[in-house]
């Protein structure tokens, strides 16, 4: 029944007398030109109705999925499918007389056929990936690394099914011949595998999300995670430059993530005033009493004050020598105002360490440290307020007669010729 129904054209170019070559060649062109016509015409009418379909029901449905959908093309690839079915079927017409020629007009279809098949699961892929970027509980997740590892087996897949249909070899004995080309294939992949591996395990062990503001000193990336992919991780530096650091480095390198500081309480502030050791002395009762005028620590030099020498009275102590007996020393007094300063600003968070500390002695001079927490954790405010706190505390030094250290200035004379 076939063979007459492909032959009525052809016989029928006989009888006007022409011959079997021209006939044969003429029959292949009429019914190939004819069925990608009609091809093109079904894909155009299908496309058509899955447009306006699909517009439907993403006006009318409640999830963005189908949106998504539309705008990665799903529905245009999926109507090409009935075309290529279309052109399958006409192929061993249009080549009767033409045995090689449509074998190979069929694989070549075929292999469309696969790459159409790969470019409907990408687009799927991409579809889920960016739905599921709408959801709070994906949006900071590498998916676009899971996304590319299904691609990569979609791809090695589809690649090995376009070599057996030009080989005509079962698909089956190319992964047996892979045994032996494993090693190969691991050099191949390698960066693949380990950004696979890597990518698993940020995600298990929550190391880094989308967002996430972390420090790699050794790649020179400092900002904001922009992008997680299965090889690279992009970071958007906050001069606005993009780094680009392998995703195995996440694990195999140390970085510093801010996340922690930015759910918590405030941020820190640690820094230090290099204090000149020549400036620190033991105070007298004039001291104290030209002290009593800051206001902040008038209750504390008066009542330390009553403490200390009802104690080198009690102990009979010669205060001939301020050395002896129990003192207060500018220093110390100043460390007491810092402290009380920190615990009356607006800006810093009570509820978090707070502490003013003396470091080891240097050799520029005695650093005394601000150990406290900010309760703004914007970058912007956070520099303000460290900046109002130190741009007090170095005005206030010169009230409790103390100096910071600075470096001598050395004198260089103009050579003279």
């Amino acid at each position: 029944m076939k063979q007459g129904i492909h032959q009525i054209l052809y016989d029928y170019l006989l009888k006007t007398g022409m011959n079997e070559d021209l006939a044969s060649y003429l029959n292949l062109l009429i019914v190939f030109v004819t069925a990608l016509i009609l091809a093109w015409f079904l894909d155009l009418i299908i496309w058509k109705v899955l447009r306006s379909l699909s517009l439907k029901v993403a006006r009318k449905s409640e999830t963005n999925f189908d949106n998504f959908l539309v705008v990665n093309r799903v529905p245009r690839y999926l109507a090409h499918i009935i075309p290529l079915t279309v052109l399958f079927k006409f192929i061993p017409f249009a080549f009767f007389h033409f045995e090689y020629a449509g074998n190979i007009a069929l694989k070549m279809l075929q292999i469309v056929f696969v790459i159409l098949t790969l470019y409907i699961v990408k687009s799927l892929f991409k579809s889920t990936n960016d739905y599921l970027k709408t959801k709070p509980r994906f949006r900071d997740k590498p998916m676009d690394s899971y996304i590319q590892v299904f691609m990569i087996f979609a791809w090695f897949v589809g690649i090995l099914t376009i070599f057996a249909i030009i080989t005509d070899v079962l698909i089956w004995k190319f992964f047996t011949a892979l045994g032996a080309g494993s090693a190969v294939i691991l050099l191949i992949f390698k960066d693949s595998i380990l950004g696979l591996v890597a990518s698993i395990q940020v995600s298990i062990n929550d190391m880094v999300r989308i967002g996430d503001w972390i420090t790699f000193e050794k790649y020179g990336a400092d900002g904001n995670v922009s992008e997680i992919t299965l090889a690279t991780v992009k970071v958007q530096n906050f001069d606005k430059t993009i780094t680009t650091i392998p995703t195995y480095a996440l694990i195999s390198d140390s970085f510093k993530n801010w996340r922690g500081m930015e759910v918590s309480g405030g941020r820190r502030i640690k820094r230090a005033l290099i204090i000149s050791q020549k400036s620190i002395r033991f105070l007298t009762d004039d001291d104290i009493k030209s002290f009593e005028k800051i206001e902040l620590i008038q209750p504390y030099l008066t009542n330390r004050s009553e403490q200390i020498n009802s104690y080198n009275e009690s102990n009979q102590v010669n205060k001939e020598l301020p050395i002896n007996g129990r003192n207060l020393t500018n220093i110390g007094v100043f460390r007491k105002y810092v402290n009380d300063y920190l615990q009356n600003h607006s800006a810093i968070n009570k509820g978090m360490t707070l502490m003013v500390r003396q470091l080891e002695p240097t050799s520029q001079g005695i650093p005394m440290e601000i150990y406290a927490f900010s309760s703004d954790k914007r970058w912007e405010n956070y520099e303000y307020i460290m900046a109002d706190i130190f741009d007090h505390l170095l005005a206030a030094l010169p009230y409790f007669d103390l100096e910071v250290f600075e470096l001598p200035v050395s004198f260089n004379p103009v050579p003279t010729e």
